[in-house]
């Protein structure tokens, strides 16, 4: 009789890993809150289309997606920009409903069972091992659960203590985010995908993409906000980017994603942690489509290898070290940054652009090991800055990422619970 696996919630990285593990010979049942034809929001999606090759998905056809655009940065005056290079570029621009049919097409031609409107409730615990889960429609049980509820995961906050695992966000960890399809205002314009820091002073990011035959408006503050004032911000966006029309298409709706390093304890006995449940999503734009799908196959690659069967965090400790390797680790600088934007001025930031202190190198997000404090970031931060209060935050930025090396080399090889956990604290430290 082949192991049951359940994967709580509807994720990406949850549906990618249920195919992966449902092809390798295992009963995967997925539990989804939404119907099947509510799945995934009304908006489109800009991710790396490398992801489908990590979990052995053909690419779709052109029609389903446009080419990606170059993020660029713009500081509060709009003085210095810093747009990202072209050549490196192969992220794609497809609707997060047709992604979902896309994944879940796949998921059951291998033989994943879906049951919607089903929505999880709680763990299910034997100790302090995670052997099911409890749905409006009753208990189930499996070998392993797979989290992938999401940014306020219900499985996640009522983990027993001891597996040391952050139950919920910090303040200033999460965007409140709204996000709408607008007519185009006017024809493309030179760069289609424009990131604000600190749009019209307002402590968060805001964004607008110019796509084929719409623009897109996203607005992420660290503050709960409404629809009503969204409309209002949204404004300002149309100031400064004609392209942005008027008339409302679709979306409008307010979501909440993490803008945060990864979850420090993803693993836990009978436990794993995906997608936005394990906080993967990049920290500065809170994009996780395709941290997700990597990381899928990751978590699908240890459980196949369990030749214990016994899904154990010691076992899965292994799918945390490789992520954390290849991605993990990467997003942790732009963890550092975000940290410390609320507490920058618009001025300060705008400062940080106009002096290329924060040039494309810093801002690249492609991903990758930090191995080292880049030495001519120090070069620029003790050469340049006049303003003591900048020069502080900038030093601690510094510091920081020194202790991130340092937490880097000494992330434990084995897990060990007690090791673990001083790691964890030691870690979530750097982010204060």
């Amino acid at each position: 009789m082949s192991e049951k696996i359940i994967v709580a919630g509807g994720g990406h990285g949850g549906i990618a890993a249920a195919m992966l593990l449902s092809k390798a010979g295992f009963d995967v049942t997925v539990y989804e809150k939404n119907s099947r034809d509510a799945m995934g929001y009304d908006w489109t999606d800009s991710f790396d289309a490398r992801a489908f090759d990590a979990v052995g998905i053909p690419m779709p056809s052109e029609e389903h997606f446009e080419p990606g655009a170059s993020i660029t940065f713009v500081p509060p005056s709009e003085n210095t920009i810093i747009t990202m290079p072209d050549g490196e570029n192969t992220s794609i621009i497809m609707e997060r409903r047709y992604l979902y049919d896309y994944l879940i097409g796949f998921a059951e031609a291998a033989g994943v069972k879906f049951k919607y409107e089903c929505e999880v409730k709680a763990p299910l615990l034997s100790g302090d091992r995670v052997v099911g889960i409890e749905t409006e429609d009753g208990r189930h049980y499996a070998s392993l659960i797979i989290d992938a509820c999401g940014c306020e995961s219900v499985l996640r906050a009522a983990l027993p203590d001891c597996c040391g695992i952050q139950k919920h966000t910090a303040p200033n960890e999460k965007f409140f985010v709204y996000r709408a399809i607008y007519n185009k205002g006017c024809e493309d314009v030179k760069n289609k995908y424009k990131v604000y820091l600190i749009p019209n002073g307002r402590m968060g990011i805001g964004w607008v993409i110019s796509e084929r035959e719409h623009s897109d408006l996203l607005i992420g503050e660290f503050e709960p906000f409404t629809p009503e004032e969204a409309e209002q911000r949204a404004e300002f966006f149309r100031q400064h980017n004609p392209v942005l029309g008027n008339k409302l298409l679709r979306g409008g709706g307010m979501v909440t994603i993490p803008v945060r390093h990864t979850l420090s304890v993803m693993v836990a006995d009978g436990y794993a942690a995906i997608g936005d449940s394990a906080f993967m999503t990049v920290p500065l734009i809170g994009s996780g489509i395709s941290n997700a799908l990597y990381a899928a196959s990751m978590l699908a690659d240890v459980v196949i290898n369990d030749e214990t069967k016994t899904y154990s965090a010691e076992i899965l400790w292994e799918y945390q070290k490789r992520y954390f390797k290849e991605i993990g680790n990467g997003m942790a600088k732009f963890g550092v940054i975000r940290a410390i934007l609320p507490s920058l001025t618009p001025e300060q930031i705008d400062y940080l652009f106009d002096s290329e202190v924060l040039t494309t190198e810093e801002m690249n997000i492609s991903g990758g090991s930090l191995v080292s404090v880049d030495p001519t970031l120090i070069k620029k931060a003790v050469a340049i800055i006049k303003d003591k209060g900048l020069r502080n935050i900038l030093i601690k930025v510094i510091g920081d990422m020194g202790k991130l090396t340092a937490a880097f080399a000494s992330m434990p090889a084995y897990y060990s619970r007690v090791k673990v956990l001083q790691w964890a604290e030691k870690y979530d430290s750097i982010f204060s």
